[in-house]
């Protein structure tokens, strides 16, 4: 299959309430979304890029420069025998992993729809729905914290991921697990910590945490060894695998317990799929984090969380957690058992609002082959 035309479209749709991390604090989705088409087929993807290069190398400004100079140029000249032909297309450039996973995730869709198929990620998967929970940014206080996490569980979710930071961290925790003890409770750092940190972490031990999530160095996989065995709570790694050989290495060097798999971070749904793979043979379980992805992206997220080792709640939460509008007309809503769920419709099963997606549209650019 050859690619006819791509275009790039950079948008801002605003959050309902901004999202504040150890790192950063952002108003609204930056995302970059994709069209493409070819033999009188369209598709769509999602490049969940921010504002600021705080999550990982890359942001709006960034993605777009690369996507526009080097990756959709190249994509427009690779006849693909399938998506998998996509990241090999995209070997010579380094890095860039959210730039090209917007491609790679369009050409998934692509083919599918060409195939009058669901997505091939959800091929394998256990069941029809994705169980997942919902990520709490960092609050004023914590009688805020308090009311911020019961209106989740009231709206259905039985599975609460704080973001901590230095300061914030035992005492929102501690207040969290006193004031609802059988909640699934856990804790993303953002790698704002350093080993010496290690005996303070260990003050989050008792309160019976699901995990501990990247609480090193983003790009650290040796020291997160190092900690694991200081811990009694599950280590999860999350910023530091962006690849099948890094996860093959943090299972190799026993660094954490738990791959928090992000397609988008990755580089794309194949490598994704990889590293599930490889976790489920090695006995590590999985599970899906978020990149506050308009519904495009969400569709992604919940066919690739169907899948069998994905035995932990995603951060993949309905659309209204994040906006009041979505640029999809098929947002998906919370299920009463706190799961979402997976599309079975043509490809990846997002219906866009082109006219709401127009609205929000800041810049566009296209390529034609």
């Amino acid at each position: 299959m050859h690619i006819n035309r791509i275009e790039l479209r950079k948008v801002f749709l605003p959050y309902v309430a901004p999202f504040e991390t150890s790192g950063w604090r952002e108003q609204g989705s930056h995302a970059i979304i994709v069209r493409m088409e070819a033999e009188d087929i369209v598709a769509w993807g999602e490049s969940p890029v921010g504002e600021n290069p705080f999550y990982n190398e890359e942001n709006q400004k960034t993605a777009w420069t690369i996507l526009q100079d080097y990756l959709a140029p190249m994509l427009l000249k690779t006849e693909l025998a399938s998506p998998w032909d996509v990241t090999p297309a995209f070997a010579r450039v380094r890095g860039n992993r959210m730039a090209k996973a917007g491609l790679e995730f369009t050409v998934w869709d692509l083919f599918a729809r060409a195939h009058s198929a669901a997505w091939p990620a959800c091929s394998a998967a256990r069941e029809r729905r994705a169980e997942v929970g919902v990520s709490v940014g960092i609050q004023q206080d914590i009688p805020t914290l308090l009311k911020v996490v019961g209106a989740y569980l009231d709206d259905g979710y039985t599975r609460i991921k704080l973001k901590i930071k230095p300061g914030w961290d035992v005492a929102p925790t501690r207040a969290v697990r006193e004031t609802w003890p059988d909640l699934r409770l856990q804790v993303d750092a953002n790698s704002i910590y350093r080993l010496e940190d290690g005996p303070h972490l260990a003050e989050l031990d008792p309160f019976n945490l699901l995990l501990v999530e990247q609480p090193l160095a983003h790009d650290d996989i040796f020291d997160h060894a190092k900690l694991k065995p200081r811990l009694r709570s599950p280590l999860c790694l999350d910023e530091s695998i962006v690849s099948p050989d890094h996860a093959r290495w943090a299972i190799e060097l026993q660094a954490c317990d738990i791959i928090n798999i992000k397609p988008s971070r990755i580089g794309g749904l194949g490598d994704a799929v990889k590293i599930h793979d490889m976790a489920q043979a090695a006995g590590m379980a999985v599970w899906h984090g978020g990149m506050l992805e308009t519904g495009i992206g969400r569709t992604i997220n919940v066919a690739l969380a169907s899948l069998p080792n994905f035995t932990l709640p995603g951060d993949i939460s309905a659309n209204d957690r994040y906006f009041k509008r979505d640029i999809v007309q098929n947002p998906f809503t919370l299920n009463a058992d706190s799961t979402l769920t997976v599309p079975t419709g043509i490809g990846h099963g997002a219906i866009v609002d082109e006219d709401y997606l127009d609205e929000v549209t800041l810049d566009r650019w296209e390529i034609s082959a």
